[in-house]
Formats: C-alpha cells, sequence, structure tokens
C-alpha cells in the first residue's frame, strides 16, 4: 500500500532526512513530513531511525504524520468526544490527534435538535474517502451488537447509565457503561435524547437475547417528590395560593405544571395528607 493509501492508519517508517521544522519519513518509495509540532515524544530521532506514526491529511490537505496516538483508526472503533458543532457542516470530534475529524451532517438525524453536542460522546471508526480525506463513521447497530454483553435476570431494575447511539420516534437505543444494549421506547423518555448523550435510567425488562429495555423516568416515589415540589414552587410564586385543584381540567393542568392530572391529583393528595395545602372553592392554599 502507498503511504495515501494508509491514512488514517499507524505506520512504521524511516527517518529519510532531518528538516529545522521536522522529519522527513519514508517507506522506501514516498516520504511524508513529521512535524515537529506532531512530536509529541519529548525526543529528537536521527537518520535511519524507525519511527511509529499515524497518517492524517492535514489544514492545507497534505499527507503529514504523527506520533500522537489517535484513540480510533479506520477498521478500528472507539468512544471520542464532541468537540464543536456546525448546523452546515456536522460536528468534529476529537480523536487524540491536533486536527478534529467531521462527521458529516449527512450521517447524522435529519432533526438538528437530537444532534450531540460539545462533550458529548459518540462510538466512531474512521473512514477514508477517495480523495484520501479523513472522516468519522458512527457504528452500526451489528457493531453494537458484537461490543455489548448480555444482562440477566439479576439486573432487572438495576440503575444503568450509557450513551445514546441512536434516536427516532419511536425511541431510542443506548449502550449502558455495563455493556447492556438497550432500547427506551418513546413512552418511558420526557424527550427525545440527544445522539451521543450521557443519559441515566432503570431496567424494566431483561430480553431472552441478553438486550434490555430501560426507562428514563424516575421512579414513581421519586416523580412524586418531583411534582410535589412542583406545585409549592409554584404556590410560593403566588403568595401561597393558586386556582387550581383536583377539579381541575387535565388541559390547564399540563400547560401550567407540564404532568397529567392523575400525577398532579397524587402530588396534591400527598401535600393534603402531609398537612402543607388545603383545598377550598376549587383553589389550593398553602398552610
Amino acid at each position: 500500500m502507498t503511504l495515501q493509501e494508509n491514512t488514517g492508519r499507524i505506520v512504521e517508517l524511516t527517518v529519510a532526512r532531518i528538516a529545522d521544522f521536522g522529519y522527513f519519513l519514508t517507506d522506501g518509495e514516498e516520504d511524508v513530513l513529521l512535524h515537529h509540532n506532531d512530536n509529541d515524544t519529548n525526543r529528537e530521532f536521527k537518520e535511519e531511525e524507525r519511527v511509529e506514526v499515524f497518517l492524517y491529511v492535514d489544514s492545507r490537505g497534505r499527507l503529514a504524520a504523527t506520533t500522537m496516538k489517535p484513540h480510533v483508526t479506520v477498521g478500528e472503533y472507539a468512544w471520542v468526544s464532541v468537540v464543536d458543532v456546525k448546523q452546515d457542516t456536522g460536528v468534529f470530534l476529537d480523536i487524540g490527534i491536533n486536527k478534529d475529524v467531521l462527521l458529516g451532517k449527512d450521517d447524522l438525524p435529519v432533526l438538528e435538535s437530537v444532534w450531540p453536542q460539545k462533550g458529548d460522546m459518540l462510538y466512531i471508526t474512521l473512514r477514508v474517502n477517495r480523495s484520501f480525506l479523513i472522516y468519522a463513521r458512527m457504528a452500526s447497530d451489528q457493531v453494537i451488537q458484537e461490543i455489548s454483553h448480555s444482562a440477566t435476570r439479576s439486573d432487572f431494575n438495576k440503575n444503568v447509565h450509557g450513551h445514546i447511539y441512536r434516536t427516532a420516534r419511536v425511541g431510542s437505543w443506548m449502550i449502558t457503561a455495563e455493556g447492556f444494549k438497550g432500547f427506551i421506547h418513546e413512552s418511558q423518555r420526557s424527550k427525545e435524547p440527544r445522539v451521543g448523550e450521557k443519559v441515566e435510567g432503570r431496567i424494566i425488562d431483561v430480553k431472552e437475547d441478553g438486550t434490555v429495555n430501560i426507562s428514563l423516568l424516575p421512579r414513581k416515589q421519586e416523580a412524586l417528590d418531583e411534582d410535589a415540589t412542583k406545585i409549592l414552587e409554584y404556590l410560593d410564586s403566588r403568595n401561597g395560593a393558586m386556582p387550581y385543584g383536583d377539579k381541575s381540567m387535565a388541559e390547564d393542568i399540563n400547560v401550567r405544571f407540564g404532568m397529567s392530572k392523575s400525577s398532579f391529583k397524587r402530588a396534591l393528595g400527598r401535600l393534603m395528607r402531609d398537612g402543607k395545602v388545603y383545598q377550598e372553592e376549587g383553589w389550593t392554599y398553602k398552610k
């Protein structure tokens, strides 16, 4: 293979000659520059010395070498972080060298609201186009399946966290820190998470194939605490009185509090039992 054909890979080359700004490395047929800025070994090389480098294309479109070990290479996969987002281009990823790699918008969801944001993590590999430019490619569902581990019935109801690797209206798919491949049905999330977003949830079903169903919704007790807090905060903002009670319309409750009427009634009932609020003529008052 030529040096260009090894773009995106780690190769071992020989120092052909030394310049003020770096080293020219060779495979015996072609040369490539290892600039001092791309040498992170803190040492000087000698002519004829063998050096292991990663080949990439620099910002000027030239083949270049770096001793920096990338997190990912062509044919291999790894988790990398998002460092920038450009609406008209895509997202840029830190693969561990001086140049970030692009994951193009054509490889991202149609809805920009679920695009990865800075700090999100993606499981990717590198691909090289016909012009020998390096781009990122997200792992397919099959690749995720290959790295996943099977859950057991003992994992049921376990709290888990991990990153989203695919999302759609019907639901989202994630890989947990334990390596479980999980599906989050749309009914088990309050909003559609971003690709690459870290989420926390719990296992609500373990399938025969070892994959799991996950819920991102809080447990009933946690949800009750959160809903009750919302009601109390709203009461505080209105000097302890609000025109809402257990007879209020479901639509009004949803608009004001962002919760269902049943959730509202459960939280309100708890606050009444705890002696924190009372109702009178359709209004609720804080004690």
